[in-house]
């Protein structure tokens, strides 16, 4: 079967633009309200039933049965196991992609600092605790594709900052196991895996059964069952974010290959219908290029059928007046992944303000930081890159305030205090402070 992918064409210097830009973007981040009201519904019944819900779930969405929970642990000598019966140059991939990430985050909690503090003149004591989350969730997808990448780029960062316990659930659809996920969980570190997914997943992570214990943080993407149940359960436990479908944006100012932009563009399309892949370029000429080797790779493609719906559904090729134009535009999405692909890229990352990851080159492809560039895959979609960051040790530590007040430092912190609790109208604030004053 032959597919057909035409990407809309738009152009900044046509009066349409703006309204033909927002359909293209136009609900993203909607969540689907039946999908909700139905999550809602698992998470209740895991909170109220515990592992009868779980297991009950899984054999319904996965096709997976068991009589207990407990059946669906995977052992650490079924890890191991799984990791040595993998291929040498799938062994050495995982071990070189994990030593780069952690490496990576090494030097980023370096760069983010630990505990610190001071003292006034007075001798009060001021300062932050660094410390870290005691157990955390990992949810690696594992439905249409497995993604051992993701148990790397979830793990590795949590045992970086030191987390006690990682617990990972991954679901098996009809009871299929990947064994590069298995073996990425023995690489990266996993203390316990469950073979569970979904928001029934989500759920046990964050209300704790008897069999699954409850964590202090859930990380990792999922599909929209699961980014409803990550929603719906935040305050009970804390969350990443709130991942959508995958996006790329590719800056072009014509001097990469057209081939090499096209399979880029391919590269965020195969994930997903929903995807999202767009051009932005000055050059009209380069554009035309752009979709004759879309038109002459497309079929060649295994998930062709994915890249064409996603293409042709979500896609844009937009020939902008200028790159700073471009630029501008993009800041406006706010994309998943950016690939500067131009000659001199160093000269408008400056301008890049809103991105989860800039990949600076011709040479940096998308998929490189994927698997084993370093820096965290698992990032902000759906422009909320305009206010939060990629996974990274960071989220995987809490920061705490420490005061130590001297004597002589409770002598005029007090009277600020007092005056601005009578201020607001709490005597015992204000009490608590004068106290401490001297006669």
């Amino acid at each position: 079967m032959t597919f057909i992918a035409t990407p809309a064409r738009l152009s900044t210097s046509r009066s349409t633009f703006e309204a033909e830009f927002k359909a293209r973007l136009h609900g993203s981040a909607q969540a689907d309200a039946e999908i909700e009201a139905r999550v809602v519904d698992i998470l209740a019944d895991v909170q109220q039933r515990g592992d009868a819900a779980v297991l009950e779930y899984t054999q319904r969405f996965d096709g997976v049965n068991a009589a207990t929970l407990a059946e669906l642990e995977l052992t650490q000598a079924e890890l191991k196991a799984a990791f040595e019966a993998i291929p040498a140059t799938q062994r050495d991939a995982l071990q070189a992609a994990a030593r780069r990430v952690r490496s990576y985050h090494q030097a980023q909690i370096k760069a983010c600092g630990g505990s610190w503090s001071y003292r006034d003149e007075d001798g009060t004591l001021l300062g932050q605790k660094v410390t870290p989350l005691e157990r955390v969730g990992i949810y690696v997808p594992g439905g249409k594709a497995a993604y051992p990448s993701s148990v790397l780029m979830n793990a590795i960062p949590a045992h970086v900052a030191g987390v006690g316990e990682i617990i990972m659930v991954v679901p098996t659809p009809r009871g299929e196991k990947n064994p590069l996920v298995l073996a990425a969980a023995y690489v990266a570190g996993v203390s316990r895996a469950f073979t569970v997914g979904g928001a029934q997943a989500v759920a046990a992570l964050a209300y704790g059964t008897v069999t699954i214990p409850k964590v202090d943080k859930i990380t990792g993407p999922g599909n929209a069952y699961v980014a409803a149940a990550k929603r719906r359960v935040f305050g009970a436990v804390g969350i990443d974010m709130i991942a959508g479908p995958s996006e790329i944006l590719v800056l072009a100012d014509g001097s990469t290959p057209p081939d090499w932009v096209v399979m880029d563009l391919f590269s965020q399309a195969e994930h997903d219908e929903l995807a999202q892949s767009i051009l932005l370029c000055p050059d009209a000429d380069y554009i035309d290029q752009v979709q004759a080797a879309i038109n002459r790779l497309l079929n060649e493609m295994p998930r062709a059928e994915i890249i064409a719906k996603s293409l042709n559904g979500r896609g844009a090729l937009i020939h902008t007046r200028s790159m700073e134009e471009a630029c501008e535009i993009s800041n406006r999405i706010a994309p998943e992944h950016l690939e500067v692909a131009c000659d001199q890229p160093q000269r408008w990352e400056p301008l890049l303000k809103h991105a989860g990851a800039i990949f600076l080159g011709a040479y940096t492809s998308e998929s490189l930081g994927d698997y084993c560039a370093g820096p965290n895959h698992v990032l902000p979609t759906s422009g909320t890159a305009r206010f939060s960051s990629p996974l990274g040790v960071y989220d995987f530590q809490k920061r705490s305030s420490l005061i130590e007040v001297s004597e002589a430092g409770a002598q005029t912190l007090g009277k600020i205090a007092s005056v601005l609790a009578h201020g607001e109208g709490l005597q015992a604030h204000a009490r608590a402070a004068e106290m401490r004053l001297k006669k």
